[in-house]
């Protein structure tokens, strides 16, 4: 993925389809509760912001963003909170106006980036493509908390190719999340695409293998639904293992989403940290 131009268009389409999901005259929305424990629409929405505006940084002036890093070490637990807060206490219209503006910054600054630039990241560096392929992965995934909070069903579009290969790439980086050794050899992963494509990865021969729709494996490896819930198969122990600790982000494992009807919410950590870099991956 060295040219980062789909990625980036792709990243702008689903950061307006968000928009126009919370843009309106009730600013009641903003506090409706979401899936994760203790955030409200408006919490997803400064979370965005307030990573986009840390992915700037990185980009645009790497000193800043290790004063970023530094702040982030002192309170490990506590500091991605922190910044949602912050923004959630802004009103809507100038939260909104935030996340605007960031967002915009940042897709002007990685469409210039050098071709084989790498930036710093919380996790390893990044390419301009990969930095991308994170905020799409996570603008996509706390606007599913978002939609949820709303109730409205968004029809998945093939933007989420990006949201699956992150999620392919990063297996092992999933295993050793959870203190485990990644198996050594690759494993076959076939979803079918919201257009009625396939998005095969991995030898057609492995032994092991994953099976299913593409939207269900990406809510899985962003942790927003139970793997009870999604219609996903596996083929092997090692894969079916994968299938209960895959997580698309960096950061200390996630506690998953409970099955529908279980009656209470566990996590993702509403701070699910920001997308692992293309370093995570095997």
């Amino acid at each position: 993925m060295s040219d980062p131009t789909s990625v980036i268009d792709d990243l702008r389409e689903e950061s307006e389809e968000l928009d126009a999901l919370v843009a309106g005259p009730s600013p009641r929305r903003w506090a409706l509760a979401t899936p994760a424990p203790g955030w409200t629409v408006a919490h997803q929405i400064a979370h965005l912001a307030w990573t986009d505006h840390s992915a700037l940084l990185a980009v645009t002036d790497p000193g800043a963003f290790h004063a970023l890093v530094e702040k982030a070490l002192a309170a490990p637990g506590s500091f991605v909170d922190e910044g949602a807060e912050q923004g959630a206490a802004l009103p809507p219209a100038e939260l909104l106006t935030r996340w605007r503006e960031g967002r915009t910054d940042l897709e002007r600054a990685l469409r210039v980036a050098p071709a084989k630039a790498r930036f710093p990241w919380y996790g390893p560096p990044m390419s301009a493509a990969s930095m991308a392929t994170a905020r799409l992965m996570e603008t996509w995934a706390h606007g599913q908390d978002v939609a949820d909070a709303l109730g409205v069903a968004r029809p998945p579009t093939d933007r989420l190719r990006h949201v699956a290969w992150l999620g392919v790439r990063t297996r092992d980086f999933a295993y050793g999340a959870h203190g485990l050794t990644p198996p050594a050899a690759p494993f076959r992963v076939e979803l079918l695409a919201p257009s009625g494509d396939l998005w095969a990865y991995g030898p057609e021969d492995a032994p092991q293998r994953v099976t299913g729709p593409a939207v269900d494996f990406c809510l899985l490896v962003t942790q927003r639904a139970h793997r009870g819930d999604l219609a996903l198969r596996a083929d092997g122990p090692d894969a079916d293992r994968w299938l209960d600790i895959a997580q698309a982000f960096a950061g200390p494992p996630g506690g998953g989403r409970p099955p529908k009807g279980a009656g209470s919410v566990t996590g993702p950590g509403p701070g699910a940290a920001p997308g692992a870099g293309e370093g995570a991956a095997p």
